[in-house]
């Protein structure tokens, strides 16, 4: 099994997991050795799913501003967590291929392993909810058209990326490319970079 295969695997698990309750208070129940790369997988696309469901119901016209609010900031909260944790997965993957000769010729990646599975993670909550889409017993037949079609699309670009990450897990593996780990450096949450919240003292 390569690497995208077992990644896949996860996501999907992951959310058929989330799915038994929906429920975005719901506490993750990780099946995996702690701290394994199979255990950053499944949290990953947990933190996903969940801030899927939160972008929707802050998105409800009739929420509450004060509900909207707190549910904007564990947004951000969730998307710093996500950020970490992308960054975490590839710091698994420099000291695993830390040893790795690199070819002088070689060449490195416009975004990290992790960033591309970040994505993958990602398409794995669009295809879900899409098949949903399809199966909706409430919906009229031009609507499963339109979702069935971007289904498609949906798979055949998980199909692509898929391959496109074990390529390069591979390519860095042989040392044809080699990757580094910028940190994101996000400003709005740092209260010393942020004007708004330095302001604010």
């Amino acid at each position: 099994m390569n690497f995208t295969e077992k990644a896949n695997g996860i996501f999907q698990q992951s959310i058929a997991d989330y799915h038994k309750t929906d429920n975005v208070d719901a506490p993750i129940n990780n099946p995996y050795e702690f701290r394994s790369i199979e255990y950053f997988l499944y949290l990953k696309n947990w933190i996903d799913t969940v801030q899927w469901h939160l972008e929707d119901i802050i998105r409800d016209p009739n929420i509450d501003p004060v509900a909207a609010l707190a549910l904007k900031r564990r947004i951000d909260k969730s998307n710093q967590e996500r950020t970490d944790l992308v960054e975490m997965i590839d710091s698994y993957w420099l000291d695993m291929y830390k040893d790795v000769k690199v070819a002088e010729d070689a060449t490195i990646n416009t975004e990290s392993p992790a960033w591309a599975i970040d994505r993958l993670s990602i398409l794995a909550l669009k295809i879900y909810h899409m098949q949903a889409e399809v199966e909706r017993n409430d919906a009229d037949e031009e609507h499963k058209a339109k979702c069935k079609a971007k289904l498609d699309v949906l798979l055949a670009q998980r199909t692509d990326l898929s391959s496109a990450i074990d390529q390069l897990l591979a390519d860095i593996e042989a040392g044809r490319k080699y990757m580094k780990v910028y940190k994101q450096m996000k400003m709005y949450n740092d209260p010393a970079l942020n004007p708004v919240l330095y302001a604010s003292k």
